[in-house]
């Protein structure tokens, strides 16, 4: 596939990467498991770290278990442990930074800037997701560069991928907005108050020498051309269930405690304005080719999910990884004969999933640093719970965790479950 079609799909290439240690369910030579859960403990926005292990509950498919440790880990660091049989855990972390952007943000420096010179540290693994390729730093770079210098070299990287990786995305956007914008013009629009709209909204004046073709074309034309240009950017768009299985298939055979932050930049696709669509169904109702190309159009914005939920849940609590999503919002542009329909519900919902069933943090904000602070607060300090399953059968079915603590007005985020396997 070209680079300039991995908008989506580069998300999920990561697992072309190696790593073969499991590290969530700890292999012994009687066969029975330690299940690691990672849970964090909250009162209000404050991390509770005065528990012991006696204040911890766990349950399995609803039948209560006997924790054999506990640990009380901040940042890379065990502050504390209890219990009869240690584990040694492994506490080394490694950062996944995936960025769905459509379009460069300038903000994004902000949020990279706290992340290298507050979080970061030696020893640290960071891998780099862009819109085109997948970037490993070596742990000991710290050593080797200022952090000015990674930050640096992270920012070029990102902001030459999203123009490039995104470039057919961007072509496709154009061709939208040009052949709706024409259509509008066919309807109550002359062509050069038409041009003229084109012009201020895209702010390049030979942004659409083409568009002045598309209004002399048929309106059978431009609808066809409309639903083809949507056929693209829903190839572009799509996110295929092996690529989503496969990413937590490797995010769970990788060591050491895994947080994964997920940029995801909202979305909208230019759609013609209902008015113009019906003004357009009325003027042509003895015309079955275009009254069925403009239901295409109409039906191409009430597509369903693509990905089995349920499955995303289990896979990603099975994981082991903390997936902390940041859907990055900003308001729609506004055009005129133009609504523009946010697209992103397919995608974001899949995402949210994710987060949940591993007890990361979910954030909708514009502010990008503010986001990437309330992520790395809930992550960076947590307890590891460790029990051995009773009756553990490895028959290859989801196990559902649930963690209490006892008192009052306590908030908590852990994996859901684990696949017995």
């Amino acid at each position: 596939m070209a680079d300039s079609a991995r908008r989506i799909v580069c998300l999920f290439m990561i697992l072309a990467a190696s790593g073969l240690a499991a590290a969530q369910e700890i292999q012994h030579e009687t066969r029975a498991i330690a299940v690691e859960v990672p849970v964090r403990v909250f009162k209000g926005n404050t991390f509770v770290d005065r528990l012991s292990i006696s204040d911890f509950e766990v349950y399995e498919d609803g039948r209560p278990q006997t924790l054999d440790s506990v640990y009380l880990v901040k940042k890379a660091f065990i502050e504390r442990q209890e219990g009869t049989q240690p584990v040694l855990p492994d506490t080394g972390r490694h950062f996944y930074l995936f960025f769905e952007l459509t379009e460069y943000d300038p903000k994004v420096r902000e949020a990279l800037e706290y992340f290298v010179q507050e979080v970061l540290a030696p020893g640290d693994e960071l891998v780099v997701v862009t819109p085109v390729k997948t970037y490993r730093m070596k742990s000991d770079i710290l050593k080797e560069a200022h952090r000015s210098q990674v930050l640096e070299k992270i920012l070029g990287l990102l902001r030459r991928d999203v123009q490039i990786g995104n470039a057919e995305y961007v072509d496709i956007m154009d061709d939208l907005k040009g052949l709706a914008m024409a259509m509008a013009g066919a309807i109550g629009m002359s062509n050069s108050d038409t041009q003229q709209q084109l012009r201020q909204t895209m702010g390049d004046p030979f942004a659409f020498t083409d568009s002045v073709i598309e209004v002399q074309r048929s309106v059978e034309e431009q609808l066809q051309s409309y639903a083809d240009s949507l056929s693209r950017l829903e190839s572009l768009r799509s996110v295929d269930q092996v690529r989503v299985n496969a990413l937590a298939d490797y995010l769970r055979n990788q060591s050491g405690q895994k947080e994964m932050f997920l940029f995801y930049q909202r979305e909208f696709i230019p759609k013609i304005d209902d008015s113009v669509l019906n003004a357009i169904m009325s003027t042509y109702n003895q015309r079955p080719d275009i009254t069925q190309a403009a239901m295409s159009v109409f039906e191409f914005f009430r597509r369903d999910e693509t990905l089995d939920i349920e499955t995303v849940r289990r896979l990603y609590a099975d994981s082991g990884a903390d997936i902390h999503f940041l859907y990055l919002t900003r308001p729609a542009p506004k055009m005129r004969g133009l609504t523009m329909e946010e697209r992103s519900e397919d995608i974001f919902s899949p995402f949210r999933e994710m987060s949940l069933a591993t007890g990361g943090y979910t954030g909708a904000t514009a502010n990008i640093q503010a986001a990437m602070k309330a992520a790395v607060s809930a992550a960076e300090n947590y307890y590891l719970l460790y029990f051995t399953p009773k009756n553990y059968q490895p028959d290859g079915k989801f196990r559902v965790l649930e963690v209490r603590v006892k008192g009052e007005g306590f908030r908590t985020s852990y994996r859901k479950g684990y696949i017995a396997d």
